[in-house]
């Protein structure tokens, strides 16, 4: 878990040095893994394999699910449903500004938090005026069933600023919650309390050359952002609802007041989506090779957020494929207001990319037996960490240089541990093993880029530095390629 402040200040965590969180470490049972996550605009939700949840951020409305305070200032159970008299398990959780969604393994959902604009779906806002003449809105902190889903089992759940989108095992789709600039796309800016059924995906289309066969415009996923509402039928074709962009049509003063599908990528077969503050990508397969293809667009994002790259510009209209992506196997994306994480399994487009930090604290010699022997025996260097090791010096050790990326025992062993020897990471590695020496702090040349004297110190010639470092070469390609 990180934050984006470099800062030392205590409290802060820098995106430098993630701190690890483990369901142990808040007190759950040996075994218990966290399988979901959702973060609100000040609060988190952490989701065990047990059915758990751990709850921490802001929580004047009770969107925690604890009794209201301004904070809860690290993470806690909070006191699950239970349908009759027994606890629900939840598996997914979704977040808004001040309220929280839960699906229960059963296909039922349970809110906590303000009800403000109908964002909890239990049928009412609670609007009252209290002391000193101030309007003020229902406000639970235990998790209450939301209502008019009775018989159904929900599968997906996605919240927005203030609403929510549900999907049910049958691809039938709900909306609920606050429906500014028709983000529900029900044709209204109406506030919708209880969850209505959206009527665009919920219907069939006969084929007429195959009697009694039926082409269903059915869900398979859904997603909220902000201000809008997105759901992929079962042709895999990608429609928004809502405000989406700044001017023009799906802008405020001309939002979807329905769900419509975006022209653009009507020839791509879309499976994923999300949305950030101004940004929308998706994920679809690259007919042409299999590859992953991801897709980016965003009016007036200004903050780098679709990562376009440095020469490129910053914003996009339309939809657009990522090139500096082209290549990377994305699994998942999550969008925020000004920043986007992109979830990858490992390959050499990957590697090429640039890394952040850009300094990496690693030792110039082998970890395991602390020598530099020259030329004769350069290191091998992980592909993730860069910490260095002899070909003899590993268990079992190599004959050869490997084809492909390589990773150290270290990441191989924990592939989510976080870059930098100065990171508390030892839980269940044997440091005896493999203690690396004192570090140096240094940059890391481009990958396939031979590292120059004037590269590692600034200086013409190198100082007190013994062979070069050497990374697993890329595989040869096969001819025609």
């Amino acid at each position: 878990m990180s934050s984006r402040s470099t800062s030392t200040e205590p409290g802060v965590v820098s995106e430098n040095a993630p701190k690890r969180l483990t369901p142990r470490m808040l007190g759950a049972s040996k075994g218990v893994v966290f399988v979901h996550a959702a973060v609100g605009r000040s609060h988190t939700l952490l989701v065990g394999s047990n059915g758990d949840v751990w709850t921490a951020g802001a929580n004047a409305l009770g969107q925690c699910g604890h009794q209201p305070c301004p904070e809860v200032s690290s993470f806690t159970v909070m006191r699950g449903p239970s349908s009759g008299g027994v606890k629900e398990k939840i598996v997914k959780v979704g977040a808004g500004i001040t309220f929280s969604i839960l699906l229960a393994e059963s296909g039922k959902l349970y809110a906590v938090g303000s009800g403000e604009h109908g964002q909890l779906g239990n049928g009412r806002t609670g609007e009252h005026i209290a002391t000193g003449n101030k309007t003020m809105f229902d406000v639970y902190s235990d998790p209450v069933l939301v209502k008019g889903l009775e018989g159904k089992v929900i599968t997906q759940i996605s919240c927005g600023h203030q609403h929510t989108i549900a999907m049910d095992k049958d691809g039938f789709v709900y909306v609920w919650g606050y429906n500014g600039y028709c983000r529900l796309g029900l044709g209204n800016q109406q506030d919708v309390l209880i969850p209505k059924v959206v009527p665009q995906v919920s219907r069939g289309i006969s084929f007429r050359s195959l009697p009694g066969k039926t082409k269903s415009l059915r869900a398979i996923h859904v997603s909220a952002g902000p201000s809008n509402s997105i759901v992929l039928d079962r042709q895999k074709m990608y429609y928004m609802a809502g405000k989406w962009k700044n001017s023009g049509e799906g802008s405020s003063g001309s939002p979807f007041s329905t769900f419509r599908f975006i022209q653009d990528i009507m020839g791509c077969k879309i499976y994923q989506t999300c949305s950030g503050g101004v940004t929308h990508f998706a994920l679809a397969p690259d007919e042409s090779d299999g590859s992953v293809m991801t897709i980016g667009f965003g009016q007036n994002a200004a903050n780098g957020e679709l990562g376009f790259g440095p020469s490129e510009p910053k914003s996009a209209t339309k939809p657009t494929r990522h090139q500096p992506l082209l290549g990377v196997d994305v699994i998942d994306i999550a969008a925020s207001q000004n920043t986007t994480f992109f979830l990858a399994r490992p390959n050499e487009k990957l590697s090429d990319l640039p890394r952040h930090p850009a300094l990496v604290d690693s030792p110039d010699e082998c970890v395991v037996c602390g020598k530099d022997k020259g030329d004769a025996d350069s290191p091998l260097e992980c592909d993730k960490c860069d910490f260095p090791y002899h070909l003899g010096c590993l268990d079992p050790p190599l004959a050869a240089v490997p084809d492909g990326e390589w990773f150290c025992p270290r990441c191989s062993a924990k592939p989510g541990r976080p870059v930098g020897s100065d990171v508390d990471d030892t839980d269940g590695f044997d440091e005896e093993s493999a203690a690396p020496p004192p570090a140096k702090k240094r940059g890391r040349p481009p990958k396939n880029k031979q590292m120059t004297p004037e590269d590692e110190d600034g200086d013409t010639e190198p100082k007190g530095r013994g062979g070069q470092k050497r990374k697993a070469p890329e595989p040869a390609k096969a001819k025609g390629e």
